[in-house]
């Protein structure tokens, strides 16, 4: 997978979950707004801090992350 630059993950923000650059948004939260029918336009108006490149990594991490196979710990 290519480096993505705009996903973070920090424990002290939005519980270590993927995030946007560090902000208070995560990954889950826009992949959720795309599947429920909203456009990035939309969702640049409704979180004006974010940038198109956001919503693009976004979807990007989320779909390698569906395509990881994990493995169990033995």
């Amino acid at each position: 997978m290519q480096q993505l630059g705009r996903i973070t993950f920090d424990p002290n923000v939005m519980g270590g979950r993927p995030c946007i650059r560090g902000l208070c948004v995560t990954v889950g939260t826009i992949i959720g707004l795309i599947a429920s029918g909203h456009s990035t336009a939309e969702i640049l108006k409704t979180y004006p801090y974010l940038q198109e490149d956001d919503v693009r990594e976004a979807l990007e991490y989320a779909a390698w992350r569906v395509e990881e196979i994990e493995l169990p710990m033995v």
